[in-house]
């Protein structure tokens, strides 16, 4: 994109996020003619707000989200490597030196099926060895693990910080993960522990997919940290901000399972501004597990996620939501419902700041469109 094309959708969208009176999350759309106008004369402030905030999801269900050209993705293997354990029945005995051993800008689909067995190794994916795609004999057979946490030591003898500290980090486009799981060994911090942030896996690029993968940790599990992202049908477990980063994400038929102690969160969406087009969405998935659970915490001041046709144990917290304790991020996070079962779905304890959305709201956020997914994802 050009820097006059990025300066023209920034002009458009602080045009349509005009001044106006802000209420609940509407971000203050400017009425587009004298007719809306008049109408708005004859209107009280609760319906004015929602007007507003159709106007905005409406917005949101007409963009393009990506910061990219249009995805191009390439499925079709050209290379195909074997990771085992057994070094008389693959081609390498780790997944890192199946990965070192590609070109430093690699441009074709290249598949790394790996064995069964538990792999105890620290992977990275650096950002020009695009394409790839790892594929585990089943979750439950094939594992890779490591236990490093926010405070272990980096090479410099300071503490290497949450970015770190995953097991497995992709940082180049295009990534596939199948069939495997990805595990940081951490036990379960004590409630307010510092340092203690674990990550499982950290996905810090765009159009990344998976697809049966299983996430296994404790705080801070799932770094979605950058991108455009879809998990299909993933069993993802923690204990607080499992779910966290800053991606645009669809998670569709995913287990999301909370191993807290005392008080946990399913996720922290760090949306920090409002031209950010992020979010988590979950579609047909299920939470369950033990403690008491918020659906997300504000850990960007304008959040959002949003649970759709999801079912919900009795361990969520009536209220939900938790505003990071900060009442302002109440007036500009996104936090929905829509069609939700089970024991803790209800939603006449939550808090007034999130919506049980309508048809027409949830509608922009529950197919593959949210995230682009017809230009790269092969269903």
């Amino acid at each position: 994109m050009s820097t006059t094309q990025k300066i023209f959708y920034v002009v458009a969208i602080l045009l349509l996020f005009s001044s106006g009176q802000t209420l609940c999350h509407t971000k203050g759309l400017r009425p587009r003619n004298s007719s809306t106008r008049q109408q708005n004369k004859n209107m009280t402030q609760t319906q004015i707000s929602e007007l507003q905030f159709m106007k905005w999801v409406r917005f949101v269900g007409r963009l393009k989200h990506s910061v990219f050209r249009a995805a191009k993705n390439k499925l079709f293997p050209s290379i195909t490597l074997r990771v085992s354990k057994n070094k008389a029945s693959g081609d390498f005995t780790s997944i890192q030196d199946a990965i070192d051993s590609l070109p430093l800008v690699n441009l074709v689909r290249v598949v790394i099926k790996v064995h069964a067995g538990v792999y105890t190794e620290k992977v990275s994916i650096p950002p020009f060895k695009s394409y790839i795609t790892i594929e585990g004999a089943g979750a439950e057979k094939t594992i890779v693990q490591w236990g490093d946490t926010a405070q272990t030591p980096g090479p410099r003898g300071q503490p290497m910080g949450t970015y770190s500290s995953a097991t497995f980090a992709v940082n180049s486009p295009y990534f596939i993960a199948k069939n495997i799981t990805f595990k940081n060994t951490t036990p379960v911090p004590p409630p307010g522990a510092i340092g203690k942030q674990a990550v499982a896996f950290r996905i810090s690029a765009d159009t990344a997919a998976f697809f049966g993968c299983r996430f296994l940790g404790a705080q801070d599990t799932l770094y979605d940290h950058l991108g455009r992202h879809y998990y299909k049908d993933c069993y993802i477990e923690g204990s607080v901000d499992f779910i966290f980063g800053n991606s645009l994400s669809l998670f569709e038929g995913c287990h999301v399972h909370a191993i807290a102690q005392n008080i946990g969160a399913v996720t922290a969406q760090g949306r920090s501004s409002i031209l950010d087009d992020t979010g988590f969405s979950f579609v047909n998935c299920k939470v369950t597990g033990s403690g008491a659970l918020y659906l997300g915490r504000a850990w960007g001041p304008f959040s959002r996620v949003i649970f759709a046709y999801t079912y919900m144990d009795n361990i969520i917290i009536p209220k939900g939501w938790y505003n990071w304790g900060d009442p302002s991020r109440e007036m500009t996070v996104f936090y929905g419902q829509y069609k939700c079962t089970g024991p803790g779905a209800s939603f006449a304890g939550r808090v007034s700041w999130s919506r049980e959305l309508t048809d027409e709201e949830a509608k922009p956020f529950i197919s593959l469109s949210y995230i682009d997914g017809s230009e790269w994802i092969n269903m």
